[in-house]
C-alpha cells in the first residue's frame, strides 16, 4: 500500500489498450518498458511512468494487459485510479481477480493457484517454499501424469468396450489384466502421496506443546522460549487454568507452542478440572511434546521429548540428578542452560513430520480428491468387478474425475482423444 518507492496499476482485458492509449498517448511496443508523461482525458497530468504492454493470450492472465509504473505517493496512485475509472468498461478489480481470470484463461490451475495464495501468506521459509512448489507445478505435472495414465487405461477399455469388433484392438481377459495391473500401480503410487505430510502443517505450523505436573517449570519456559511474559509465573500449583498458545518460527519453521495446565491427580477445583482435560486434550493433538515432569508419568506419545526443567533449583540433588539422568536434556529457562540443545532438539524432531526436500505437500481439499481417486482405483483381483468391464471403466472415469477436482483440468473430450490418437479406429 501507498507510500511507496514504485507503485504498480495492472489493467486486464478487452479494453486494457484501449486505456494505455487514453492515459499515455499511444500504445508501446509489446513487452518493452516505455517512460512516457500519462495524462488524463482532459488533458491534466498525472504522472510520469513507466509502462508495458502485453497483447494476450501470453500474458499472467490470458488476457491484453497493460501495466502502469508508477511513483508510489498516495495522491499519485489515487490520481491515475481515478483516471482509470472515468474510462468506459474499466472498473477496480476484486480481490483475487486477477488469479481468477488467469485460472478461467487456462494460464494456471487451481492447485497454481492455492500455491500463489500460499506464497502471498508465507511468513516462514518453510511455507514459501512449499507455496513455491504449489505454485510452479509441482503437483500440477504429478496429477497431468496420473491423468496421462488414466486415459490410456480409460481409452483401452472404451476400445474394448466399442471396438471389440476390430482386428487392432486387445480384447476379453487380456484388458481386464491389464486395466487391474495398471490401476494398481497407480493406486500404490497416489497412497504414497497420501502418506507425506499434510500442507497445512506447514501452513498452520507444528503443535508444540509443553505439558506436565504443577509448579514443573511450563510457563517459565515457553516465556524464555518467545522472550516476553507470555505466561503468568507463580509459585502457586494450579495458576495456568487454560491453554496459553503463540505462534514462533524455529529455523524457519513455522511452530505453535502451547503452554497447559498442570496435570495432578488432586484437583483444587471444577475449573482447575476443565483446565486439565483441555491439557490432554491439547497432548493428544500435539505434533511434539515437551514433557516436564517424571519420566514414568509421561503420556503416550509418539514424538516426546522429556525435559528436566529447573535445573537451578534441584542441583546437587542426588535424587532429582537421578531423575534427571533418565530425561533427554537437563534445562533451566531461568539461567538458559540447556535452551540451545532444546532448540535444535524441537527442529531436527519438527523436520521429520516436512516433507523431504524435492517433495510436495498437498492441501486438505487436494488429499481427500487423491483419497478418492485411490479409493475408485482399488478393486480386488477376485472379485466378480474384476471381471466387469464396465465397471472398470466407470471406476476409471470417476477416479479421473477425482483427480481433476486438483487442478480443474482435463475431461472427457481429453479422454477421446486419447482414445482416437492411440489406436488405429475408423479405418
Amino acid at each position: 500500500m501507498p507510500p511507496a518507492a514504485i507503485a504498480v496499476v495492472r489493467v486486464s482485458g478487452a479494453r486494457a489498450g484501449e486505456a494505455l492509449r487514453k492515459l499515455a498517448g499511444r500504445l508501446p511496443s509489446p513487452r518493452r518498458a516505455t517512460l512516457v508523461g500519462l495524462r488524463t482525458v482532459g488533458g491534466e497530468p498525472l504522472d510520469r511512468a513507466l509502462i508495458l504492454w502485453f497483447p494476450g493470450p501470453a500474458t499472467a492472465t490470458g488476457e491484453d494487459l497493460a501495466e502502469l509504473h508508477l511513483h508510489g505517493g498516495r495522491a499519485v496512485v489515487a490520481a491515475v485510479e481515478a483516471a482509470l475509472a472515468a474510462l468506459p468498461g474499466l472498473r477496480r478489480a476484486v480481490a483475487g481477480e486477477f488469479t481468477r481470470r488467469a485460472f478461467l484463461n487456462g494460464r494456471i490451475d487451481l492447485a497454481e493457484a492455492e500455491g500463489l495464495a500460499d506464497l502471498l501468506a508465507a511468513e516462514t521459509e518453510s511455507q514459501r517454499v512449499q507455496a513455491l512448489d504449489m505454485a510452479s507445478g509441482h503437483v500440477s505435472r504429478a496429477v497431468a501424469g496420473w491423468q496421462d495414465r488414466l486415459l490410456t487405461l480409460m481409452a483401452g477399455a472404451e476400445a474394448e468396450l466399442n471396438f471389440a469388433d476390430e482386428d487392432d484392438v486387445e480384447v476379453g481377459e487380456v484388458v481386464t489384466r491389464k486395466l487391474i495391473a495398471g490401476m494398481t500401480v497407480l493406486s500404490d503410487e497416489l497412497a504414497k502421496w497420501l502418506a507425506r505430510p499434510a500442507a497445512e502443517v506447514i501452513s498452520e505450523g507444528l503443535s508444540v506443546v509443553i505439558a506436565g505436573p504443577p509448579n514443573a517449570g511450563k510457563s517459565t519456559l515457553i516465556n524464555a522460549l518467545v522472550q516476553r511474559e507470555l505466561a503468568i509465573v507463580s509459585p502457586v500449583a494450579g495458576t495456568t487454568r487454560d491453554v496459553i498458545e503463540t505462534s514462533l518460527a524455529l529455523d524457519g519453521i513455522a511452530m505453535r507452542f502451547s503452554d497447559t495446565a498442570g496435570l495432578r491427580g488432586e484437583i483444587a477445583d471444577e475449573i482447575e478440572m476443565i483446565g486439565i482435560d483441555r491439557a490432554k486434550a491439547a497432548v493428544a493433538a500435539a505434533d511434539i511434546l515437551l514433557w516436564l515432569g517424571r519420566p514414568k508419568a509421561a503420556p503416550v506419545h509418539p514424538r516426546t521429548i522429556l525435559v528436566a526443567a529447573q535445573a537451578d533449583r534441584w542441583r546437587g540433588d542426588a535424587a532429582a540428578e537421578a531423575e534427571a539422568a533418565r530425561c533427554d536434556l537437563v534445562l533451566s529457562a531461568r539461567t538458559g542452560e540447556g535452551m540451545e540443545r532444546l532448540h535444535r532438539m524441537i527442529v531436527e524432531m519438527a523436520r521429520t513430520l516436512l516433507p523431504r526436500e524435492g517433495e510436495a505437500a498437498l492441501r486438505q481439499r487436494q488429499r481427500a480428491a487423491l483419497a478418492e481417486a485411490t479409493h475408485w482405483l482399488e478393486v480386488d483381483p477376485g472379485s466378480r468387478e474384476a471381471s466387469d468391464l464396465i465397471l472398470l471403466a466407470e471406476r476409471l472415469r470417476l477416479a479421473s474425475g477425482a483427480l481433476d477436482r486438483i487442478t480443474g483440468r482435463a475431461g472427457v473430450e481429453d479422454m477421446l482423444d486419447t482414445l482416437f490418437g492411440r489406436f488405429c479406429i475408423g479405418k
